[in-house]
């Protein structure tokens, strides 16, 4: 493992900085020239999900740049000029070291693809703290890239970047806020959406060919979500109580297509090699019963297995759309599973990529989400184990079943033993939808309840190590936490989290409770 991943408290995953920079101010900047890009190489053969990233390399602007010692970086602004670029229509910054903090202020402008004008600046949310835990496999692996959040701009085909470091007191800068080195702008396009099914022959017309068979990976990212899905589904429909209750026996994991290297975790933050998969959901830690302070209060429920009664406060499931219904390629993710032993609470999230979208464009948003995690930042796969957007829909996250406790990448030091719910947008001034609220208790009620849990009571994790709690800590959260719950950062914005309390309430609820 690389050094410590431990950001100082005052790191942002996902609200607007406020710090003074060398940058010009944001207004627009004058036309300029752009010079054509160079033809790309045609591929040989199109990928089954179309899609791509394009990577450029930042440069030093403006005169007296010059490396940091020692250090490899180099002080002053980098970015990118003014170019043409393959369409895309998500963008992000990333470095080559991870335990690498960026402090400065990045922008960007984009021009609309096949426009004139340009947008304003927008800034870029430098702090990602969404990312694998420290100790775990999918860290250890060395692919891991330093990375900013990514941000929707929508369809483009012209960029510019600059990268300002973060000054010291007196406007000079000292050695310690130097830019990372390797820095690179990532451009995604999250390719089209998954073609409908197609139409059956009409009287006097052939029948089209066959589509493919999906492949290994397809075929067992879908399989996950046996019995509540057939092979090939699209979505897993809704079902209200009390039929949720028999969901429980989707979340057994037997140890089928578990990803080589990533033993089920102990619960304690590292892996367990004797751990043997488990074919019933584990309570939660009890709650304390205390007030929250927020309008809702813990609920004091034990957690001794003659208490549990599996699917007695099941919510009822939300129509959940699959990997398969927003267009996963299922090629760019690492194969096989990585499970936890249960699932004790929930982190929401927001995903810090701007408000910008249509509730029709947000399987793009997730397509260029997935591929920044994956091609760009070096994950497994998307970190989340679900999305919501804004119109209330729920999205399938990281493979491997939404019953089960799939272990994501959303919380550094608390990703065992809890799932991640990222609401598509940015927060810490706008409000999130009355629909993406409800979505986020319903949702709770249902994956929460499946491991008897309630929603408006508290768990108790292990701290995989973080910049609020040691590793090791045994730190009480309420089960359903905003993502600053659990690490020093902004997320999930103010405006999200100070409505989480309604959340809880709802689900606890929605359970029966």
């Amino acid at each position: 493992m690389r050094g410590n991943l431990v950001p100082p408290a005052a790191s942002l995953c996902a609200a607007a900085l406020t710090l003074s920079f060398l940058a010009a101010p944001a207004a627009a900047t004058p036309s300029v020239a752009i010079p054509p890009h160079p033809a790309l190489p045609r591929a040989a053969a199109p990928p089954r999900l179309p899609g791509a990233t394009h990577s450029l390399r930042l440069v030093p602007l403006g005169p007296g740049h010059r490396a940091a010692p020692g250090h490899g970086r180099v002080r002053g602004p980098q970015g990118l000029p003014a170019r043409e670029v393959p369409p895309f229509s998500l963008v992000g910054i990333v470095w080559d070291d991870a335990t690498t903090e960026l402090r400065g202020r990045a922008q960007v402008r984009t021009r609309p693809l096949g426009g004139r004008s340009w947008s304003e600046w927008r800034d870029v949310q430098t702090h990602d703290d969404d990312r694998p835990d420290l100790d775990s496999p999918e860290s250890r692996a060395g692919t891991l890239r330093g990375s900013t959040a990514p941000l929707w701009v929508g369809a483009s085909d012209a960029v510019q970047v600059r990268v300002n470091p973060e000054p010291a007191a007196g406007g000079r800068l000292a050695e310690g806020t130097a830019l990372p080195s390797g820095m690179r702008v990532e451009l995604v396009d999250p390719g089209h959406d998954p073609a409908p099914g197609r139409p059956r022959a009409g009287r006097g017309r052939s029948a089209p060919p066959p589509a493919p068979g999906p492949s290994d990976e397809e075929a067992a990212s879908s399989a996950a979500n046996f019995p509540l899905a057939p092979l090939g589904a699209t979505e897993i429909p809704a079902v209200g109580r009390p039929e949720s209750a028999k969901d429980v026996e989707a979340t057994h994991v037997d140890g089928t297509n578990v990803a080589e290297g990533h033993p089920i975790s102990d619960g304690h933050g590292a892996a367990d090699p004797e751990a043997e998969p488990t074919d019933r959901p584990q309570q939660g830690a009890p709650d304390s019963g205390a007030d929250n302070g927020d309008g809702s209060a813990d609920v004091d429920d034990s957690d001794s297995d003659a208490d549990f009664d599996a699917g007695r406060y099941v919510g009822p499931r939300p129509r959940i759309v699959t990997r398969a219904g927003w267009g996963a390629d299922e090629s760019i993710r690492e194969k096989g599973f990585v499970y936890n032993k249960t699932v004790h609470a929930a982190f929401v999230h927001h995903t810090a990529s701007g408000n910008g979208y249509g509730c029709g464009q947000s399987p793009s948003v997730i397509r260029g989400i997935y591929r920044y995690h994956v091609v760009s930042s070096g994950w497994r796969d998307i970190g989340y184990n679900f999305l919501v957007d804004k119109c209330g829909t729920v999205y399938e996250g990281r493979a491997g079943g939404v019953a089960k406790p799939v272990r994501g990448a959303h919380t550094l030091g608390f990703n065992t033993n809890s799932m991640g719910i990222a609401v598509l947008g940015t927060f810490g001034r706008s409000d999130p939808s009355s629909a993406a609220l409800t979505a986020v208790a319903t949702l709770s009620a249902w994956k929460l309840g499946l491991y008897g849990v309630n929603p408006a009571g508290t768990a108790t994790l292990v701290s995989g190590g973080g910049n609020l709690f040691k590793k090791g800590t045994s730190v009480r959260l309420r089960a359903i936490s905003g993502h600053r719950d659990g690490f020093a950062t902004e997320c999930p914005g103010d405006q999200l989290y100070n409505r989480l309390g309604t959340a809880r309430s709802t689900a606890s609820r929605l359970q029966g409770r």
